[in-house]
């Protein structure tokens, strides 16, 4: 398995994500999307920073499962439900995701969104990823 993160010097520098990631594997794991919710499935964070990292860890608690590492993501969908709060706070952000995954980034989006299943969470994050 093989992941090549593409940045053409034709697109603006990434921060944070990759343009394109070429896959080649044999496993395709799809990765439901993840909000800050605990064992019991109560929402446990309240600020977007650390909702981000629950969720995330989350992510990454159901790609263990499947018997990847975050370097093994593809792709990851960002849900925010406050675009211009989640911009505020990329820089933490960035860092949260860099303790918990790596300098390995996935092809990344952020998308807003109106709500979110559970009222009081403000990010919701989904992917896949390729294993051998």
């Amino acid at each position: 398995m093989s992941l090549e993160r593409l940045n053409p010097a034709d697109l603006s520098p990434p921060t944070g994500f990759s343009h394109a990631v070429v896959a080649t594997g044999s496993r395709l794991v799809f990765l439901a999307g993840q909000t800050a919710l605990d064992t019991e499935g109560k929402v446990t964070a309240t600020t977007l920073p650390e909702q981000f990292e629950k969720a995330l860890t989350n992510l990454l608690t159901a790609l263990r499962a499947a018997g990847g590492t975050p370097a093994d993501l593809a792709r990851v969908t960002v849900y925010a439900t406050d675009v211009a709060d989640y911009r505020a706070q990329a820089p933490e952000l960035g860092r949260i995701w860099k303790r918990l995954a790596g300098r390995d980034y996935p092809a990344m989006a952020v998308i807003g969104a109106v709500r979110l299943w559970d009222d009081e969470c403000m990010v919701e994050l989904d992917g896949f990823a390729v294993l051998p």
